[in-house]
């Protein structure tokens, strides 16, 4: 997903804006992407990390345990020199949520319901031909009719 240096850019970036802690900045990239895709903990901690190490970011006072964290003098001028590329990062990542058609709860929910029912049938009887095609008929029916919407 991230070229070389393209995550630690970004990260700096979403700190920018405001003060995250590890958890809220794995959701912002989640949300920049309308859910299609967010980093992992393994991916994003080490980072954190790395940035703190370097004096780039710090923890910042917080009234709970989770810290968030804030841009050091070093970290803004580090986000400045990459600006073109963690913009040009958002921006592919905003695209690839408008580019792909975003899950629906309910729809997950019936196709698991139309698995089951299937599934179940199978297991109870087997199908058999004029079974078969009966529940073909169902389904390619119900395809048409999602499609014409």
């Amino acid at each position: 997903m991230f070229r070389q240096g393209e995550l630690r850019l970004v990260l700096l970036a979403l700190i920018e804006e405001r003060g995250r802690h590890g958890y809220e900045l794995i959701k912002a990239i989640e949300e920049l992407t309308g859910g299609q895709y967010a980093p992992s903990p393994g991916a994003v901690y080490p980072q954190l990390s790395l940035l703190t190490d370097e004096g780039l970011i710090a923890e910042a006072p917080s009234v709970d345990s989770r810290k968030p964290f804030t841009l050091t003098d070093a970290g803004k001028a580090e986000l400045e020199r990459g600006r073109t590329i963690a913009e040009s990062v958002i921006a592919r990542l905003k695209q690839m949520g408008a580019d792909e058609p975003r899950e629906s709860p309910p729809i997950r929910r019936a196709v698991g319901n139309l698995l089951t029912a299937v599934r179940n049938r199978a297991m109870q009887e087997g199908f058999a031909d004029d079974t078969a095609k009966e529940i073909a008929a169902i389904l390619d029916e119900a395809a048409g009719r999602i499609e014409r919407l």
